[in-house]
């Protein structure tokens, strides 16, 4: 695409280039927005909320701990699994702070992918909830974790509030297994003595990697996706050229029921917030939604993050809608594709279009945005600032406007590389620096694109991918499966689901047997909705199971 094609297509308070040398860091932002919003609201949960100068002092204090009571040096890794809980951004950028490169870690992992992602990542030291204590008991001895902290669902609450919240999830609502781990070490010990002591500040580099971030990119096994510094400074200046042009600093409050391991939510909600010293109130359990609705009511809120999945939910509340809207300014949608029902009735209910984009793992997350002064519903908007895009055919071609091909990308947010993966990383970004989305879209003649469909068999359940060869390895350690195929299918709540189609090797398996098999290794979302018992699979004459054909039947 030429360079200069989308250059007159922007609106007029959307620049065509970011400045990417604004921040060098996200140690930058973050120390910024501390000392230039010191007394403001940074993050709520649970009816507590953290000033700027709070997350700087209690950062500080576990950046302290890391320097003066381990051995963990700079680049080493440390896992986070957790759900949005205060303890997340005061561990982050504490880690940040002290060097350490942040592993995501999705709280819900099974054994198993616990055990890939900690071990791939060669993870030194972990910060868990002590809800999945269990699991981290039964992983811990398998992998080079030499550092665990535990911490309670209430733990940076103020006393006796801590107390209160700690005994009703452990002893009331009996949310915490029993688990044997006396070398761990509890966060508030961590941070109290860390206080003691100021930190040695870590200067990261552009170039530096902050964050691994864990997908199955467009085929396999997860991989760690490596975010620099440089890729997520400039993909927040990059949402904030599009997203923040009526936003005020400092008055803006974002509800964030997306977790924040999960890299939309982490660059939307936790950076982009932050660097406009905004206000971001953490959801916990977005699930539960009457109590989210009853958070809701809560706040003047000026922004919201969701997917599809979850508007649906809020709009088939009758609570929701009797909220007050009247501030709301934007609200983004990401992780999946927007259906166009939802949208229309959000936009009526709240007055707020939804404004919806285009990202992944690989890419900090954006891509491309819509306008919010010129949304067009049912695309995913142009690329953001600095952002070059094009559409190639099978050849690797540049195909013209208007034609359906392989969404390339090429940009500062575009990711180093995967994580000890050089053959995965040539694969997917060539020597140019382009990187295939493994998506099929259309550019249409005004700059705003559509995505058509996906040229991977990657499956999307409510905005999280899912990759069926995972899901066929998983069905295949089971004794009674010979093989099987797993494709998405339409679904209204979710987008879609997983159903797997099964060859049977002892004729007496049952679909309550395997179910319990994938139920005990693979996280919820992965499990299929659907297993259908087959006498065979449709093949390629080299063998090579025909997913697309048992998809179309």
């Amino acid at each position: 695409m030429q360079a200069d094609f989308w250059k007159d297509k922007y609106p007029e308070n959307v620049p065509y280039q970011i400045d990417t040398a604004e921040y060098a860091s996200v140690l930058d932002v973050f120390h910024t927005a501390c000392g230039r919003y010191v007394d403001a609201p940074a993050f709520s949960n649970m009816g507590h909320t953290l000033t700027y100068g709070e997350l700087h002092r209690l950062s500080a204090a576990f950046a302290s701990y890391i320097q003066n009571h381990t051995t963990l040096k700079p680049g080493d890794r440390i896992a986070v699994q957790m759900p949005n809980l205060l303890q997340y951004p005061v561990v982050v950028f504490g880690a940040m702070r002290a060097g350490l490169i942040v592993v995501n870690t999705n709280p819900l992992y099974t054994e198993r992918e616990m055990l890939h992602q900690f071990n791939d990542a060669g993870v030194k030291a972990l910060v868990a909830l002590a809800n999945f204590g269990n699991l981290v008991q039964a992983v811990l001895p398998k992998t080079g974790i030499e550092y665990l902290f535990l911490t309670e669902v209430g733990d940076i609450l103020p006393v006796p509030k801590r107390w209160l919240v700690n005994t009703v999830v452990r002893h009331v609502k009996k949310m915490v297994p029993e688990f044997s781990l006396p070398q761990a070490i509890p966060l508030t010990r961590a941070l109290s003595q860390g206080r003691r002591r100021s930190p040695v500040e870590h200067q990261a580099q552009p170039g530096d990697v902050a964050v691994l971030q864990y997908t199955g990119g467009t085929t396999g096994v997860a991989k760690g996706a490596m975010l620099t510094h440089a890729n997520l400074a400039a993909n927040l200046l990059q949402i904030r050229a599009v997203l923040t042009s009526s936003f005020e600093p400092g008055k803006e409050t974002m509800i964030a029921p997306l977790p924040l391991y999960h890299i939309f939510a982490f660059t939307v909600c936790c950076l982009g917030m932050m660097e406009l010293g905004g206000h971001t109130v953490l959801i916990t359990n977005p699930r539960d939604i009457p109590a989210f609705v009853k958070e809701l009511g809560q706040w003047r809120f000026t922004a919201i993050a969701g997917l599809n999945t979850l508007f649906v939910a809020l709009l088939n509340s009758p609570d929701f809608r009797k909220l007050d809207f009247s501030s709301l300014k934007l609200t983004v949608a990401g992780g999946m594709a927007m259906q166009l029902k939802p949208a229309e009735e959000w936009e009526k209910l709240t007055g707020c279009q939804v404004c919806e984009g285009f990202g992944m793992t690989e890419t900090s997350p954006v891509v491309s945005l819509n306008p919010l002064k010129a949304i067009q519903l049912g695309t995913i908007g142009m690329p953001v600032p600095s952002t070059e895009l094009k559409v190639v055919d099978e050849n690797g071609e540049e195909l013209p406007v208007g034609e359906a091909g392989e969404l390339c990308v090429r940009g500062p947010q575009v990711m180093k590389g995967y994580w000890q993966r050089p053959e995965a990383t040539a694969e997917t970004i060539d020597a140019d620096g382009w990187l295939k989305t493994g998506d099929v879209a259309v550019i249409q003649p005004d700059g705003y694109l559509r995505i058509v469909d996906r040229k991977k068999d990657m499956i999307l359940v409510s905005g999280f991918n899912v990759y069926p060869n995972e899901i066929e390895d998983v069905a295949a350690g089971h004794p009674g499966v010979l093989e099987s195929a797993a494709v998405g299918v339409p679904d209204e709540k979710s987008g879609e689901v997983v159903k797997l189609f099964v060859v049977k090797k002892d004729p007496a398996l049952t679909e309550e047997a395997l179910m319990a098999h994938l139920r005990a290794n693979l996280t919820g979302y992965k499990v299929p909705r659907f297993i259908v018992f087959r006498p065979d699979l449709p093949k390629t004459n080299v063998g090579k199971i025909l997913r697309r054909e048992l998809r179309d039947a």
